[in-house]
Parts: C-alpha cells; sequence; structure tokens
C-alpha cells in the first residue's frame, strides 16, 4: 500500500457517470448522486477531446466541492493533475500505475481495475490505493468488459491480499449488496442503477443507505 493511503479515506460506495443520459449532463448527474448522500464520484467520459473532457471535469468538480465529495477521474492523469481532482481510477489499458503515482505524487488517489489474480498481485505491487474488481455480472455502461467472474471466483480473488480495499463493480443492483458483502469485498461501485432510475436522486439515497448497513465504516 502507499506511504500515505491511511491518510486517504477509501468509500464504500463509488458512483460512476457516463455519457448519453437522456436529459443528463455529468454535472447534472454528480448532484443527483451527492443531493443522495454519495461522497464519491468518478467522472466516467470517453470519445472526448481533452478540452471537452476538461470542461465536463470542471463541471462536475464544482458540484463535487459543493458538497464535500470526492472527485475522481477515470483514465485521465493529465486530466486529473491539472484540475487537482482528488485521484484518478486506471483500467488495465491505461497507463501503469506506478507512472502515474510518480506524475501524480503522494496526495492523489489512484484505483486500478482488476479481473484476475494476476491484475491484483500487479496493482498490489503498485502502491494502488483501491481496487476496482470485477465485473460482477453482465452490463452495458463498459465497452469491451472483461469476463463476468463468478461469485466463489470473486471471493477467492478478494481473499488473495487484505491490504488494499476492493471495490466490487458491473452491473451492481441495491439487491445485491448483502450477498457482496458476505463475499468480504470492500465496497462497491455503481452507475446504471441509479442512472438509468426514475428518480437518480432517490436510488442514490437508497444505495447509501443499504451500503452502510452492509459495509461498515471503521
Amino acid at each position: 500500500m502507499h506511504p500515505d493511503s491511511e491518510l486517504k479515506t477509501i468509500a464504500r460506495l463509488h458512483y460512476l457517470t457516463q455519457d448519453d443520459v437522456p436529459g443528463m449532463t455529468h454535472a447534472m448527474l454528480a448532484e443527483e448522486a451527492c443531493m443522495g448522500g454519495i461522497k464519491w464520484i468518478q467522472l466516467r467520459s470517453k470519445d472526448k477531446s481533452q478540452k471537452r473532457w476538461e470542461a465536463i471535469a470542471v463541471s462536475v468538480q464544482n458540484i463535487t466541492k459543493k458538497y464535500g465529495t470526492t472527485l475522481i477521474i477515470n483514465d485521465n492523469v493529465k486530466l486529473a493533475l491539472k484540475i487537482r481532482a482528488d485521484g484518478v481510477h486506471l483500467g488495465k489499458e491505461d497507463m501503469d500505475p506506478v507512472e502515474a503515482r510518480q506524475i501524480l505524487g503522494p496526495g492523489f488517489i489512484i484505483g486500478g481495475t482488476a479481473n484476475t489474480e494476476e491484475d491484483i498481485k500487479r496493482l498490489v505491487n503498485a502502491g494502488v490505493d483501491y481496487i476496482g474488481l470485477g465485473p460482477y455480472r453482465f452490463t452495458q455502461t463498459k465497452k469491451n468488459l472483461s469476463p463476468v467472474l463468478a461469485k466463489e471466483e470473486l471471493k477467492r480473488l478478494i481473499n488473495i491480499q487484505n491490504e488494499i480495499p476492493v471495490i466490487l463493480i458491473g452491473g451492481i443492483v441495491i439487491h445485491d449488496l448483502l450477498n457482496i458483502s458476505n463475499l468480504g469485498a470492500y465496497g462497491i461501485a455503481v452507475s446504471s442503477a441509479i442512472n438509468a432510475s426514475k428518480n437518480p436522486a432517490e436510488s442514490a439515497i437508497e444505495f447509501a443507505a443499504e451500503t452502510l448497513k452492509y459495509f461498515t465504516n471503521e
């Protein structure tokens, strides 16, 4: 674990914005989530120019600052550094976390995506602050989805190490939380379950309450 990890609070509930939600900008999605009590926002936007991506990021950051919420930028280390976001999440095809740490320094949160035991070990050795493990089930939110992991395999991968928080991701719905907590995961990440709901703010409230119920913050 990175030396400063103990100074960084990793939320039990991670919320990811997404493109193409009808009638909603990333900033609007982030505000609905924040209004619902979610304290960790990951900006996830694809196929944008750097200028457009930065404009979106700043608009979301204005919301997270308003609510005192952690802001994580998906993939884009350069952008996270430029706007002084709280951290970055790196997929398997993105920049190596070791290189990202050299660029960002010790104060930034760095998370990484894992789907295999090899991924877990690589991220642990790289000193990430948390691991996003999945997919829990099939989801259309992410292109080039890695193979869905069976419950037994998820439990095995979670228990390979107990040093770095493991956040499960991938098609998670509210009724999954008890099973996920029983697997030993530190927490969950959700996107479509909130974004595609009729009332995102109410869904955020429900997820925040159920996460608090099943995942204890020591």
